[in-house]
């Protein structure tokens, strides 16, 4: 066990706005994307690319100024979804993409059938 590593991901950047009265701009995102590099986090979330212009653009200026820590972007398994979050993720040295699909009993329900 002493030879394995424990990668931090972190979803402050995307996660951390769902707190009510938090909104972050472009230039604040990114002010906290290079603050979580520097402390060595090796995933930074940087947000949900398709959810609005302003998260688009959020997470391409941040797959630009980003260069050791991998920078991932939040998309459901849609496809349109998956295209934004590629496009927004293009000039990142290190891409990701964060797929996820509800399991609730709705979910199943009136996405599976």
């Amino acid at each position: 066990m002493a030879d394995q590593k424990v990668f931090i991901f972190d979803t402050t950047l995307r996660d951390g706005e769902q707190v009510p009265g938090c909104k972050l701009n472009t230039k604040e995102k990114i002010e906290l994307a290079l603050e979580l590099e520097s402390l060595g986090v090796d995933i930074i979330e940087a947000g949900f690319p398709i959810s609005s212009p302003g998260d688009f653009e959020s997470v391409t200026q941040i797959s630009k100024i980003i260069k050791n820590a991998t920078v991932c972007a939040l998309s459901r398994a849609v496809q349109k979804d998956i295209e934004s979050a590629a496009a927004a993720l293009r000039p990142a040295k290190f891409p990701r993409i964060h797929t996820g699909i509800g399991t609730s009993d709705f979910h199943i329900k009136s996405k599976f059938n």
